[in-house]
């Protein structure tokens, strides 16, 4: 049984494939008012090339007691450790937790809410978004990398998501992956904030651009993952160009007037900087003008 905590685009996606799949899948919504919402709307809906399949999967609330072997988490990072440490009790021995965070730190921080699982770290790709609540439009195939920095050896349960048809690999370095992430969400995700604008818009910046992508290189060879810091600046460009008309989730949060993942993005990474003594001024002004951006739109900088 796969529980999932997180019913947002990427929990709801990989709930409605697994479910298509006829892998038994279990979602947990925060309370009883949520369960009865997701009640009324009798199941999740999977939207994929414009045709809409609805599927009736069983919930349950985070108080509720069967034990839990196998649970997806894909919440936001800063709620990913306080919803690891509700559900704790409910972790049988042993206990698989797959966390699809943003951004680093929250890993780190569910290991320390439940030393008793093991935790997988994840890194999609997926296109996905929201179009009403229990509702996913699948926008683009991607791919998925797995890893556990602890255990290289990869779980039995992988067998779910090839039988699902979710594209994965179990990587052997996931903690290179996910700098590597990191990276590029701190180089495009905070400028479009401060600039306001779509990724494609970023292109009229490339002196800011070059800089970021150059001291972040620095940060990641001094981090130990000099693999991922290779074409760096080049790929930052090219998903630009990719994403042109998007707008980033961090820009999406703060239009939306929601708490954004600063705190596993760029202040991680400054953190990390700070750590190694590391001088990289463009880096720390780019956290500092985010957070000064942030309050005075009265969003949390944490």
């Amino acid at each position: 049984m796969w529980h999932i905590l997180g019913a947002g685009s990427l929990g709801t996606l990989w709930a409605t494939r697994l479910a298509r799949a006829g892998v038994p899948v279990e979602l947990l919504l925060r309370d009883s008012a949520r369960l009865h919402s997701y009640q009324q709307a009798g199941g999740l809906t999977l939207i994929e090339q414009d045709q809409a399949q609805h599927y009736p999967i069983a919930a349950q609330t985070v108080a509720d007691t069967q034990p839990i072997k196998r649970l997806l988490l894909a919440c936001k990072a800063y709620d990913a450790a306080p919803a690891v440490a509700q559900l704790a009790h409910r972790l049988a021995p042993g206990a698989d937790i797959l966390l699809l965070q943003n951004g680093l730190g929250s890993q780190d921080e569910v290991a320390r809410a439940a030393p008793q699982a093991r935790c997988i770290f994840a890194s999609s790709t997926d296109g996905a978004f929201r179009q009403a609540d229990f509702q996913v439009v699948f926008a683009g195939h991607g791919h998925t990398w797995l890893g556990d920095p602890q255990n290289i050896q990869p779980p039995a349960w992988l067998a779910d998501l090839h039988k699902a048809g979710i594209a994965h690999d179990w990587s052997l370095d996931i903690l290179s992956r996910l700098w590597r992430k990191l990276a590029l969400n701190c180089a495009i995700n905070p400028l479009t904030v401060l600039h306001d604008c779509r990724n494609g818009e970023l292109r009229e910046h490339p002196a800011q651009l070059a800089c970021l992508s150059s001291e972040l290189v620095e940060l990641l060879q001094h981090c130990g993952h000099s693999h991922a810091a290779e074409g760096l600046h080049e790929d930052v460009l090219r998903v630009i160009q990719a994403t042109a008309l998007n707008y980033s989730s961090m820009h999406q949060d703060v239009r939306q007037g929601r708490r954004t993942e600063i705190a596993y993005l760029l202040g991680y990474a400054c953190q990390a900087a700070q750590r190694h003594q590391l001088p990289l001024p463009h880096l720390y002004a780019l956290h500092a003008q985010l957070l000064a951006h942030l309050s005075s739109r009265g969003l949390p900088s944490h």
